[in-house]
């Protein structure tokens, strides 16, 4: 019978009254020590493929998402920060400058740039639009709201609301102020995942 580590990681190795037989031994060592390293996969599909039952602890990075994740006992957590993701944006929204984007840091994600209307056309004031639509990774557990930068007038504003569904929501305010605005700024926007 094997021995086990002294830090109880069940990580077996050989005893010298073990039948020799160094194919098994080193196996067995290899088996119960690579589920505890940052093992690589090309991306989170090779990565469920390659293990369909997790265990909590469980660490890894994901070549192409380029984020490291830990298995939590119910979920993959994004523990370090991924590169900055394009937004997309809905029928009739575009990017307006600051390269629109967001990225997860310790789950949370951040937002980056600024969007408007195709054309560069005003916003209805007083009215909720979706203008984007975040992944299923970068989608908060309920709903957010920031107030955010529009136009450089004092006498508006914009309230921007990141949905569970994913959408981004702008609405602009106040409606009695006559000053147009047709665009909406997502820097500072920040958000917890959990």
């Amino acid at each position: 019978m094997p021995g086990v580590d002294d830090l109880d990681q069940n990580v077996p190795y050989p005893l010298l009254s073990d039948p020799p037989n160094i194919e098994s031994a080193v196996g067995n060592l290899v088996n119960a020590a690579v589920p505890r390293l940052n093992m690589r996969f090309a991306d989170a599909n090779a990565r469920a493929a390659a293990i369909p039952s997790p265990t909590p602890g469980m660490e890894c990075f994901l070549i192409a998402e380029q984020r490291k994740e830990i298995y939590d006992g119910t979920t993959w957590v994004t523990i370090t920060p991924t590169g900055w993701v394009p937004i997309t944006f809905l029928s009739g929204y575009e990017a307006r400058g600051g390269s629109p984007a967001y990225r997860i840091v310790n789950q949370c994600v951040e937002l980056r740039g600024s969007a408007r209307r195709v054309g560069a056309g005003a916003f209805s004031r007083g009215v909720a639009f979706a203008i984007a639509n975040l992944p299923a990774i970068a989608r908060p557990p309920a709903y957010r709201t920031y107030i955010a930068a529009t136009e450089w007038a004092a006498d508006l504003y914009a309230r921007v609301e990141v949905e569970p569904g994913g959408n981004i929501v702008v609405i602009v305010a106040p409606t009695s102020t006559t000053t147009p605005a047709s665009w909406v700024c997502f820097d500072g926007i920040r958000y917890s995942l959990v």
